[in-house]
């Protein structure tokens, strides 16, 4: 399988959970990685930081670039994008994984709240779009992927929590579009998701509680996953809304045990939002 050494890969929300596996797991075959969070600084509640996932990196064989950036801000992007692109002579892959989550209805969604989640989910992945795509031009193998579902607008997923709906679907609608957009330019465009739910702030704290992580498996899984997307060659794989469990099969992985968060229930791990 292909190598993403040396490769230079920007990874939003990577100060922990899915943003921070996959800059590991990267790292570990030489890529540079830009880890792009908020957290530029330590968290009351939560771990990690750009500058523990940055020594995280190195110490895994890679480089690593912590930048402190709100996605909500385009002016931030655009000057990540020009800084790396020019720095480097191209950008290899955008991986948009920062994102915001409120499981309410509109009635109980504040604007304020509704337009974070707008801001920070299908937003950011315009403005990388736009903001990243003269460098990825200069890359031989360039990929946008983003953590986003397949559109499913069965009255189950968008009767309860439609403004986070908007926001995620927006991200696959946006995607496959920029995959037909790109096509010219070799960019592949694409989604992931994963079958389950995974262990990360967002499940314990937006979805359910501490007691909710035995029914997820290990960041790990979107992270190897995501390795198989980056690999594939950028012309022929784009426009896909992706499952990390599918990836992974049609990549010859079978042994799923691997990736339960708590082994005692890995028969009970729970299917993930709008997946029916």
């Amino acid at each position: 399988m292909p190598s993403l050494k040396n490769k230079v890969i920007i990874i939003t929300g990577a100060s922990r959970g899915i943003g921070r596996s996959m800059a590991l797991r990267f790292a570990q075959e030489g890529a540079t990685i830009v880890i792009a969070a908020k957290s530029d600084k330590p968290h009351p509640k939560l771990p990690g930081t750009i500058h523990t996932v940055a020594k995280e990196v190195e110490d895994a064989g890679g480089e690593a670039i912590p930048v402190a950036l709100d996605v909500r801000k385009e002016l931030q992007i655009k000057k990540l994008c020009d800084q790396i692109g020019e720095k480097f002579g191209r950008i290899d892959a955008v991986i948009n994984n920062a994102g915001a989550i409120s499981l309410t209805t509109v009635e109980n969604t504040s604007p304020k709240r509704y337009d974070l989640m707008q801001q920070i989910n299908s937003r950011a992945v315009y403005c990388f779009g736009h903001y990243a795509l003269p460098y990825l031009k200069q890359s031989d193998n360039p990929h946008i992927l983003s953590l986003s579902p397949p559109v499913n607008l069965s009255p189950k997923w968008v009767k309860d929590f439609s403004p986070y709906t908007l926001s995620k679907c927006g991200m696959s609608i946006l995607s496959k579009g920029m995959a037909e957009e790109f096509k010219e330019y070799g960019v592949a465009v694409n989604t992931l998701w994963p079958q389950t739910y995974i262990a990360t702030a967002a499940i314990e704290f937006a979805v359910g509680d501490k007691d909710t992580l035995n029914y997820a498996r290990k960041p790990e899984i979107m992270a190897d996953a995501a390795h198989v997307i980056l690999t594939h060659p950028s012309r022929n794989y784009t426009g896909l809304w992706l499952i990390d469990e599918e990836v992974l099969k049609a990549a010859k992985v079978s042994d799923f045990s691997q990736y339960a968060y708590n082994p005692e229930y890995e028969d009970k791990i729970q299917k993930d939002l709008f997946l029916d």
